[in-house]
């Protein structure tokens, strides 16, 4: 990989350990899942038909709104929570460009036992 693909992807990547972090959790993936669909959801739509608290949704809410992956804006006295799919596609490109790495690591590898 040459030097500057390099540093672009190790510029990048506290960026996405956060997200990584984020997304690394079954709770916060199944609000990511929910949310994939492109709607709004409020905490309390979010928290339907599960065994967990509001208070317990927001904890996990707060930490992938920090993190990139959802945002939120005010409508009225609630709280609407969206997927930013910007941030999946940019941990998605990121994940590409380590494969990408590991085929080429994997190719000279297989170059060099079978050379």
């Amino acid at each position: 990989m040459p030097n500057s693909a390099l540093k672009k992807l190790e510029a990048r990547t506290p960026e996405a350990a956060n997200v990584f972090a984020a997304l690394g959790d079954t709770t916060r993936l199944g609000l990511v899942a929910r949310l994939c669909d492109g709607s709004q959801c409020s905490i309390s739509e979010l928290s339907q038909g599960t065994a967990l608290t509001r208070q317990a949704i927001t904890k996990h809410l707060r930490v992938l709104e920090e993190a990139g992956v959802v945002s939120s804006r005010k409508s009225g006295r609630e709280s609407l929570y969206a997927l930013n799919p910007q941030c999946l596609h940019d941990a998605t490109a990121y994940m590409d460009v380590v494969a990408r790495q590991w085929d080429q690591a994997l190719g000279r590898l297989k170059a060099h036992v079978e050379g």
